[in-house]
């Protein structure tokens, strides 16, 4: 199975509309902002690493009718352009970090002609896309080496092909397992609300050949009681300067339990999904989506109480003290992780 997430064709993004899936498997081309922002909000494209990739097709898409006299005025465009796409979710570190890259790719050209800045920037959302490509498969090499022929490996949410471009970033490490002949099962938990786990990572892991079994979120303890698993695997929006880590609501969950019955638990994120700006996990802003997502299965059937209140986070955060190791493109990073993140994840563009 080959799916790249993100590209660009015929002159418009081309993305896998997530939530068509398991169903169908549909393609979507946008070729306007206020589309691009309402796919990224409601989620047909989700992940952190695409969302640094649609971010920054989506600056290009933006200013690329720009009919500005000048570098000044192409700016202001380019800034409100920005503003814009920010706005549609606020937790993933990629998404700000494509922004900003493709604001300092603007800057690094501004002595040129407007259509040539333009071209660079449409070449510098290209280049995100390949990098991503190769920063999946380093993740995968670093990472497989923790993982051992007949391990029982766990995860939440997708953080696979559906998450990236075309690989993965926690799945990546069981998809180079795979690759190196060491054969393992996976437990993928439902993820509620969406059922991103049900929807995307077992449709994905299947049409991968790998053997993988659905769980209902909160099946996660009794296989850990009964010792059917070995290590718990899962992906990050943001990582902070001290390791803590946001992800899916229901990740702090995990590593609670992975605590407790001393099972290993790993995150894997490329260097991207670091906020070195945020000192803890307490300054990493957390989305609160739709009542919607809870009161119905899928938006469709309702399952509440009609006016019942919600609360619906979509991330938590993950201490750094119950995180084992963070795997990356440049390593795996362990404790001390402020010192050791530092180290190995330094020189962010």
């Amino acid at each position: 199975m080959r799916i790249q997430t993100v590209d660009w064709k015929n002159n418009k993004i081309k993305i896998v509309d997530q939530t068509k899936l398991p169903a169908r498997f549909e393609h979507i081309y946008i070729n306007e902002l206020k589309k691009l922002w309402r796919a990224i909000k409601i989620m047909q494209v989700r992940g952190a690493p695409a969302l640094g990739a649609v971010a920054g097709l989506g600056v290009y898409l933006g200013i690329r009718s720009s009919r500005a006299a000048n570098f000044s005025e192409l700016e202001k465009e380019l800034d409100g352009v920005i503003e814009y796409i920010g706005s549609s979710r606020p937790t993933a570190k990629n998404l700000f970090w494509g922004l900003k890259r493709m604001k300092n790719a603007a800057l690094a050209n501004k002595h040129l002609e407007l259509t040539k800045i333009k071209q660079a920037l449409l070449k510098e959302a290209k280049n995100i896309i390949e990098e991503d490509k190769k920063s999946s498969r380093s993740i995968g090499r670093f990472g497989a080496k923790l993982i051992k022929g007949g391990d029982k490996v766990l995860t939440i949410c997708n953080a696979g092909i559906l998450a990236t471009i075309d690989y993965g970033t926690a799945l990546a490490l069981i998809y180079r397992a795979k690759e190196e002949g060491k054969h393992l099962k996976v437990f993928a938990c439902e993820t509620r609300p969406l059922l991103q786990g049900a929807r995307l990572t077992a449709w994905e892991l299947k049409k991968k050949g790998i053997d993988v079994t659905l769980i209902c979120d909160n099946t996660a303890a009794a296989l850990m009681q009964q010792g059917l698993i070995d290590k718990v695997i899962a992906g990050a929006d943001r990582i902070a300067f001290n390791g803590d880590t946001a992800n899916k609501i229901g990740t702090f969950n995990l590593a609670i339990l992975c605590k407790y019955h001393k099972i290993p638990f790993y995150i894997a994120a490329p260097a991207s999904t670091f906020d070195l700006s945020i000192h803890s996990g307490k300054g990493i802003p957390i989305e609160e989506r739709p009542p919607q997502e809870v009161s119905r299965i899928l938006l469709k059937a309702p399952v509440a109480a009609q006016g019942v209140k919600i609360f619906n986070p979509a991330f938590d955060i993950t201490p750094h003290h119950l995180i084992t190791a963070i795997i990356t493109d440049r390593g795996i990073i362990r404790t001390p992780y402020k010192k050791n993140i530092a180290g190995v994840i330094g020189g962010l563009k």
